[in-house]
């Protein structure tokens, strides 16, 4: 076995993809200049957007907010209220489609459909947190501008349109509600907003929102001095900016990843994010095992079978490693003949696994370095993750902890703390909406 890994871990090196030669260091220094640059307004791989919300002000207590969460394909309502005891209650559950997923849809159709939705429950409150997990550009209002539609929404006339004038044009025109105050978020900074809600009594410096499933992001609470690219913002107080940390465009790549890239949709962009989240990491792993192949880490036989696979998702990479020898993955049948086979096989996916770790570390030890804060490890940064590749890919959490472990709280005296909060974009949203 010492001999298989030797030869897996040289065919990495070759290509420059080995984890240990990752310095997270100097990786986490050029992840802050990014960083840095964004926030003045400076050509940055990171947008660092400013979101206009706060995170200082107290949640209410006993007052219902009305959420919207409009994801991938469904489009969730509810209302929410924060109990006295600290609990929080969802009451109202809806799942809708979500419009323009089957077919074109004009703005009017696109926004009269989603105040449908809300119709039953448009009573309840006066406040409404929208969290819209699409690109938005935000404004001081807490409003925001639809820049483009991902996740193959078909609403070309909503593009441009800002979401919450519009929504609330929709409500007010059946005349059975008054004007709401419409507060808009992506799914990343609900996520971290979420943190706020725990009712277990612990105490936490600042918070990170953390999403690593078929992409990844991450939003963090930042000084407003620090924005100077935006202007007439109040010195002394700060808000969430969102990261748009699939888009760093400098983490160290190797010539698979290159080639990988170029075969892409979208060359040259988000070339982070094709490293380590769940849309990506599963045919980078076949790109990879292609190049093995090819290069003589297989016996002519199993490197047959595994170039006759042509997709491949991180669902397969994850079967694969928890139980290589189930004949039900492709992975698994490929190999099936050699024990040597299986075993080369299994440590490439695990160095790709153990390097979207370390990067996936580099990227919360940047954001936690920059919050300032976590010194005081009664008081740690909390970083609120979300996502089924950091929880579901075999071994990646507790890779990305311990490199956590031993770059942020031992190098740098920073302590974090990975929470999982149920309802995450509900509850952040509705915080979004009560106290902004």
């Amino acid at each position: 076995m010492t001999r298989l890994k030797t030869k897996v871990e040289d065919f990495f090196r070759k290509n420059g993809m080995d984890p240990e030669d990752i310095d997270i260091e100097q990786s986490c220094n050029v992840f802050l200049e990014e960083m840095r640059k964004g926030l003045s307004g400076e050509s940055s791989s990171l947008a660092m957007l400013p979101t206009y919300i706060e995170t200082e002000r107290q949640i209410p207590r006993n007052q219902p907010v009305i959420v919207m969460d409009a994801g991938g394909t469904n489009f969730r309502v509810a209302t929410v209220r924060f109990e006295q005891d600290g609990t929080t209650t969802i009451d109202d559950f809806e799942v809708y489609p979500m419009p323009g997923m089957k077919r074109e849809v004009s703005k009017g159709e696109f926004f009269d459909t989603m105040a449908g939705y809300v119709e039953q429950i448009v009573g309840r409150s006066n406040n409404i947190g929208f969290c819209f997990s699409y690109p938005i550009e935000m404004f001081p209002n807490k409003d925001g501008r639809v820049t483009h539609f991902s996740k193959e929404i078909q609403a070309s006339q909503v593009v441009g349109e800002m979401i919450g004038a519009n929504l609330n044009t929709a409500i007010t025109a059946s005349e059975r509600a008054g004007k709401k105050q419409i507060v808009l978020l992506n799914d990343t900074v609900a996520t971290l907003l979420a943190g706020r809600a725990d009712s277990s009594g612990r105490t936490f410096s600042s918070h990170i929102g953390f999403i690593l499933g078929t992409g990844t992001n991450c939003s963090y609470v930042e000084q407003n001095a620090n924005i100077t690219k935006a202007k007439d913002l109040d010195p002394a107080k700060s808000q969430i900016v969102n990261v748009e940390s699939g888009g760093f465009g400098k983490a160290p790549q190797g010539t698979i990843d290159k080639s990988f890239d170029e075969s892409s949709i979208s060359p040259g962009t988000y070339t982070f994010e094709k490293m380590i989240s769940g849309a990506y990491l599963g045919p980078l792993c076949l790109h990879t095992v292609h190049t093995a192949a090819k290069d003589g880490l297989f016996s002519k036989p199993s490197a047959q079978n595994l170039k006759k696979i042509d997709e491949m998702s991180t669902k397969d990479v994850s079967d694969f490693l928890s139980s290589p020898e189930a004949g039900t993955n492709p992975l698994s049948s490929a190999v099936q003949a050699s024990d040597e086979d299986a075993a080369t096989l299994y440590f490439l996916l695990d160095v790709l696994v153990e390097r979207a770790a370390k990067l996936t570390a580099i990227n919360l030890s940047s954001v936690a370095i920059k919050t300032g804060k976590g010194q005081n490890p009664c008081r740690p940064v909390c970083i609120v993750a979300e996502g089924t590749t950091f929880y579901h890919l075999k071994s990646l959490k507790e890779k990305v902890q311990y490199y956590l472990k031993q770059y942020l709280e031992e190098q740098k005296g920073i302590y974090c703390e990975i929470v999982s909060v149920e309802n995450a974009t509900l509850i952040g949203a509705a915080i979004a909406g009560l106290t902004n």
